[in-house]
């Protein structure tokens, strides 16, 4: 492809400086057209559809505003830009269970559910679970003295799940219970334990 002189493109009777001053005014007035089109102070329309990324959301009791992409999952707005990082994004496929939260007291794999979906609902994870005065749940406290996990790694998914199930049977069988919380997995493997030591958290939440 042959090259351009730029000096056959400037008119006649111009200075190079001029030309190039020109480029460059042309350049500003188209940018500031695209930036401050429409009403004073009003914001740019975006395209047919398109979602409103700033927003705020109701996560353990407290207003936060982020920056959520269409597309962007609950897991990640979690972990990944609010910081609670209870939420294990195991599978990433809606399987294992990991990353379990309440929205609206109702178990939810948060993995598989888009952020702009939850707006305006109540969501709870293991961080919202600690007592005004540092102290731990009751749910927490009783699978802690049972030593219920091993490697820790599922712990916070089971106990949102068995926490969501206690608000519809506050006082389950074994059975029941391994029913309630059978969308979880555990990569130890030790569900027998698990299951003690949840039933012991059922057992002092109805103390509490």
């Amino acid at each position: 492809m042959p090259e351009h002189d730029p000096e056959t493109l400037r008119p006649s009777g111009m200075t190079r400086r001029q030309f190039i001053k020109s480029v460059i005014a042309a350049g500003v007035v188209t940018c500031s057209g695209a930036l401050f089109s429409g009403p004073a102070g009003a914001a740019p329309a975006g395209p047919p559809g398109a979602v409103e990324r700033l927003i705020t959301l109701d996560v353990n009791g407290q207003q936060r505003r982020v920056d959520v992409l269409p597309h962007e999952t609950l897991a990640q707005t979690l972990r990944y830009k609010l910081g609670l990082t209870s939420v294990k994004i195991g599978c990433d496929r809606a399987e294992c269970g990991s990353c379990t939260v309440l929205v609206d007291d109702v178990p939810r794999y948060s993995c598989s559910t888009l952020t702009h979906s939850v707006r305006g609902a109540k969501i709870l994870t293991v961080e919202g679970l600690t007592r005004p005065d540092g102290g731990l749940h009751p749910l927490q406290q009783g699978v802690l003295d049972a030593q219920g996990f091993q490697c820790g790694y599922c712990a916070p998914g089971f106990l949102m799940a068995t926490l969501g199930f206690l608000k519809t049977n506050p006082d389950p069988t074994r059975a029941e219970l391994a029913h309630g919380v059978s969308g979880n997995l555990c990569r130890c493997q030790d569900y027998d334990k698990i299951l003690t030591a949840l039933q012991n958290g059922a057992a002092s939440m109805r103390k509490a």
